[in-house]
């Protein structure tokens, strides 16, 4: 996420009393979580919202998947040593019915667009397994009622 869109997301809930932040410990997610931490939160990183890795496909162009395909949850295509999209909604309900066991009133979670896909599949159901437009943009906010 940029700084500025980053400021702008600070701006967004500057209102909100967090308990914690729970934040990806990739470095862009750190860094979004440092700026919008207007009071001090405690951030817990937590491996299980990293974004879904795409192993050999790393560094090469989208060209080489079919996006659509890519993010269909019902797909039997293994994108070479990519992370199984349901294996990867399983590390992130994993993590979310985790959560729900703990005592916090209200969390903010800094992570990445496709953790935001898996939250739509968690919290609005599966429906046609299509994800690929389901993910929050960058310094987009949604809030869930666990």
């Amino acid at each position: 996420m940029g700084i500025e869109q980053a400021k702008k997301l600070k701006e967004k809930i500057k209102n909100i009393n967090f308990d914690i932040i729970t934040c990806s410990p990739l470095n862009r997610a750190k860094h979004t979580a440092e700026i919008v931490n207007i009071n001090n939160n405690e951030i817990i990183y937590d491996d299980r919202i990293k974004e879904r890795s795409c192993g050999d496909l790393s560094g090469k162009p989208l060209e080489v998947t079919n996006r659509v395909e890519y993010w269909n949850y019902n797909t039997t295509i293994q994108y070479g040593t990519s992370e199984n999209i349901k294996l990867f909604f399983e590390r992130i309900y994993n993590f979310l019915d985790e959560l729900k066991i703990k005592d916090y009133n209200t969390v903010l979670i800094v992570a990445h667009s496709g953790v935001s896909k898996a939250f739509s599949g968690y919290f609005e159901g599966i429906k046609n397994g299509m994800f690929l437009n389901r993910g929050l943009k960058n310094g987009e906010i949604k809030e869930y009622e666990l």
